[in-house]
């Protein structure tokens, strides 16, 4: 791993202004599953549609009948190596500004400021009638207390909070509500099939207008939504550099490509910087 290290740290310290992107491979040491393999191809069952969830009772069933048994898992995941390390290279200096597809909340956890969540926090709700917006934890209680049948019940954890869980009794299944008006609650996340936010979007665009390279950490960038910033740093002439295990969609793209666990890389990559430090210090001293 020393020979990636080093081509990792020769890119950053080439690099003043170095915005970062994350995708779910940030998040699998600390438990939290990825939607794809090394191919970049999707495991399991399609995801819910955003569309679908608005328009049908039952696929809102479906998503909170299987959110219930896994948000549980989620919430009590923990920041791994990879974000404690990034947050510290930030802070440093070595590092700029934050972009994240995970909707799981780590890199606040682990100190990184001014996160951009392009898809959202899975740890908030919102009300699709009167746009209140509720902690998930307070509707995670709403949840066990009208489905008591469920309530402690375990599956295998599936991404962003979802569990492999196809519950016998849906038509009995009582969905949450919003206490203010009595509307549909829905995750506050971009669901598949919908739209990143316009302000969020423009947020994101003048970060990657700004930065003179791009670095991706975790991420296949099958979705668009994170794609399009190679895309956008390609033409710009801004070299990418991505940390990934497996395939991109960029992979033509990117000029540093280092298949090494985010987990294990980035503690190595901030211990080497800390060593450098040191060794300035050492040689200014009289």
């Amino acid at each position: 791993m020393t020979a990636d290290v080093d081509a990792l740290a020769d890119f950053v310290g080439r690099h003043r202004r170095i915005l970062v992107l994350t995708g779910a491979g940030m998040s699998t040491a600390s438990g939290i599953p990825d939607y794809r393999d090394r191919d970049g191809v999707r495991r399991g069952k399609n995801p819910v549609q955003g569309p679908e969830f608005r328009k049908l009772d039952a696929v809102r069933r479906r998503y909170w009948a299987r959110s219930m048994i896994g948000y549980p898992a989620l919430s009590a995941a923990a920041p791994n190596a990879g974000h404690l390390a990034l947050a510290a290279l930030q802070a440093a200096g070595r590092l700029g500004e934050l972009m994240t597809q995970n909707v799981d909340g780590l890199h606040q956890r682990a100190g990184s400021a001014d996160v951009l969540e392009l898809h959202g926090n899975i740890h908030k709700v919102v009300c699709l009638d009167c746009h209140a917006s509720f902690a998930r934890t307070f509707v995670q209680d709403q949840l066990a207390e009208a489905n008591p049948a469920l309530a402690g019940a375990v599956a295998t954890p599936a991404p962003d909070g979802d569990a492999h869980l196809e519950p016998d009794a849906l038509a009995e299944f009582h969905l949450p509500w919003c206490v203010h008006c009595g509307g549909t609650l829905k995750p506050d996340v971009v669901f598949f099939g919908d739209g990143v936010p316009a302000e969020r979007t423009h947020d994101a665009l003048a970060r990657m207008t700004e930065a003179d390279a791009l670095l991706v950490i975790g991420s296949s960038l099958v979705v668009y939504s994170g794609f399009r910033f190679c895309r956008m740093a390609a033409d710009s002439g801004k070299p990418i550099a991505a940390i990934n295990l497996g395939k991109t969609r960029a992979d033509d793209l990117i000029s540093l490509k280092v298949e090494v666990s985010a987990e294990d890389i980035l503690p190595a990559l901030l211990r080497q910087f800390a060593s450098h430090q040191s060794r300035v210090i050492a040689r200014a001293r009289p």
